[in-house]
């Protein structure tokens, strides 16, 4: 095995460097992985850029990376489902304890658990790296890499649209079109969703939403207001929508979401903008519109392999970058100016496929 372990870590806010780290040895309920595909995602240039998200502060250096795949190279002596060489998906979030919220089945909420890649734990973007074996899935044959590694931003569609209720002949809109909010397209579409709306202010996200299944596209402009475009979703669809999914964080959307929603129906609130927001609360209470919220996502893995290995949805046309990841400085800057959907980073050296 390598004794190099090139790792990608974030000393401060705006300090990103590449540098060699010891390969982990695997506890007797770990897995050692040499990494595969990792994808950049949106909180890694944030912590980047900023040093925080919320009340999460980088104190320390961290490794960033949590959309991730690999190969087993070593397994703890207490793994029983795992072999070398088994290919696998990384479950990013393992709970520390079994407290009240593992007990209930909502590991996600959790206070103590262990997060790639949120202070103070390190992610995944290395070439090797060591997990709970419990909390990595192992892949079929007709499943790449890559698609591995995009479960974990597909886990947050599958999450918010089960959060909202999403079953056959749902109507629903979808607040953006960056990488979550297509995946949150296609989860519902797999769903059985009859009709979706897809909003985004850049018509080349809507134009890769309607590739991907969307049956209406909006493009919205940053003056226009929230009454008026809930009535022009209402207006495409022939009603308001039974769910919406909101997933940009921005104050206006959030007012679209609850003003375009149907009485009765369903806002998921998956976009993390400000701490404080100035919606329309009334009028979601007077028409018992729910608002949800979305922390990450819980028992995901299992559903979104077997959606990605029957064919039922297609996330490959979201990458649209690839860096290897000796690059993954340039790689953060693609993302950093909003470059393509996702920027995938290739760790192995001898393998740069899918």
């Amino acid at each position: 095995m390598s004794h190099e372990n090139l790792t990608v870590v974030l000393h401060a806010k705006g300090d990103l460097r590449l540098e060699n780290r010891p390969v982990p040895e695997p506890g007797p309920d770990e897995v050692l992985l040499q990494m595969h595909s990792v994808g950049i995602c949106g909180s890694d240039v944030h912590y980047w850029q900023h040093g925080r998200i919320g009340d999460f502060v980088l104190t320390k250096p961290m490794v960033l990376g949590h959309e991730a795949s690999g190969r087993v190279v070593k397994v703890g002596s207490a793994v029983q489902h795992l072999k070398v060489g088994d290919r696998v998906a990384i479950e990013p979030g393992v709970p520390r304890h079994v407290d009240e919220q593992v007990k209930n089945g909502r590991y996600n909420l959790s206070p103590t658990i262990f997060f790639c890649a949120t202070p103070p734990d390190d992610g995944n973007l290395s070439q090797y790296y060591k997990h709970s074996a419990n909390f990595c899935y192992k892949l079929p044959d007709n499943v790449t890499y890559e698609e591995g590694a995009l479960i974990e931003p597909l886990s947050v569609g599958i999450h918010a649209c089960r959060r909202g209720g999403v079953t056959l002949g749902s109507t629903v809109l979808i607040c953006g079109a960056g990488p979550i909010g297509l995946v949150c397209l296609l989860v519902a579409k797999a769903m059985g969703a009859s009709k979706v709306v897809i909003t985004d202010l850049f018509p080349e996200r809507l134009n890769l939403a309607k590739e991907l299944g969307a049956d209406f596209q909006l493009t919205v402009k940053k003056e226009d207001g929230a009454q008026q475009l809930a009535k022009s979703v209402d207006v495409l669809l022939g009603a308001q929508p039974h769910i919406t999914i909101e997933c940009t964080g921005a104050e206006s959307c959030i007012q679209t979401a609850i003003y375009a929603t149907r009485s009765g129906g369903v806002v998921v609130l998956v976009g993390l903008g400000s701490e404080m927001a100035t919606v329309p609360l009334i009028n979601a209470a007077v028409r018992e519109v729910d608002i949800r919220g979305v922390f990450r996502y819980c028992n995901t893995w299992p559903m979104a392999i077997a959606m990605l290995a029957s064919g039922k949805v297609n996330v490959k046309p979201l990458v649209t970058h690839r860096f290897p990841l000796q690059q993954a400085i340039a790689a953060f800057e693609t993302t950093r100016q909003g470059l393509g959907i996702k920027v995938m980073l290739k760790c192995d050296q001898n393998d740069q496929d899918p």
